[in-house]
């Protein structure tokens, strides 16, 4: 089952279940569903803003079929302003399933940086149509609030490599610092990105790797680890 933790838990499940209450109801819709999901497509945690919506994102993992698993495997948005004709064979199981719960329209949104997939943003309407281009900006930011969540949480949950806590750990905070902005400089210039999405990239690859940002940010000023722009 699904994370079903109200909205004021503590932790990375009650963030995200805050903004998914908040997606729902500045989108005008019948609920909305985040997962986390690993370059392979493995589920890890997943929020929803009700139960109707936490059973219908089960259902897509259930079936096999899934807006969320296309926009988390293609890296852009799947949007279906109407749960009827193409989509119905498109989805053969989960669409006739999501029309008989009472939805007519479910738009996905991935939660990228670059090539870091972190997991997708599903948005569902009990109304057919296309989300209007206020509304469009606005699940995109909802999508970008979640990445800031994930990767905030991924960063703020270890503590700087060479930190092991004794005494004030000044002096490996501030080493570990420098080597940080160091390679956020050498990111920067590989990718001809500004230095604050330089950071971005960095601490996206670590969250997508489960690894230490220190430890990534040693091996790219190493460049045992170099980023490449993606190609359009």
């Amino acid at each position: 089952m699904m994370d079903g933790e109200p909205a004021g838990a503590d932790g990375v499940q009650g963030d995200l279940h805050r903004l998914v209450a908040a997606a729902t109801r500045g989108l005008r819709a019948a609920g909305a569903g985040m997962t986390v999901m690993t370059a392979g497509g493995v589920r890890g945690v997943g929020v929803a803003s009700d139960p109707v919506t936490e059973r219908l994102e089960e259902l897509q993992l259930t079936l096999g079929e899934r807006p969320c698993v296309e926009a988390h495997n293609h890296g852009f948005p799947v949007l279906v302003p109407e749960l009827a004709g193409r989509a119905m064979t498109r989805w053969p199981g989960y669409a006739p399933a999501l029309h008989a719960a009472g939805i007519r329209a479910v738009f996905a949104f991935p939660l990228q940086i670059g090539a870091a997939r972190l997991g997708v943003l599903d948005v569902f309407h009990t109304d057919a149509g296309n989300l209007p281009p206020d509304d469009l900006a606005l699940a995109l930011t909802f999508a970008d609030f979640a990445i800031s969540t994930l990767l905030d949480r991924q960063q703020r949950a270890r503590p700087p490599a060479g930190d092991d806590g004794a005494d004030d750990g000044l002096g490996d905070t501030l080493g570990a610092r420098t080597t940080l902005f160091q390679a956020q400089g050498m990111v920067m210039v590989q990718l001809g990105v500004p230095l604050a999405d330089a950071l971005a990239r960095i601490r996206a690859h670590a969250y997508a790797e489960d690894r230490d940002l220190g430890d990534v940010a040693a091996d790219i000023v190493a460049r045992r680890l170099t980023f490449e722009a993606e190609r359009p």
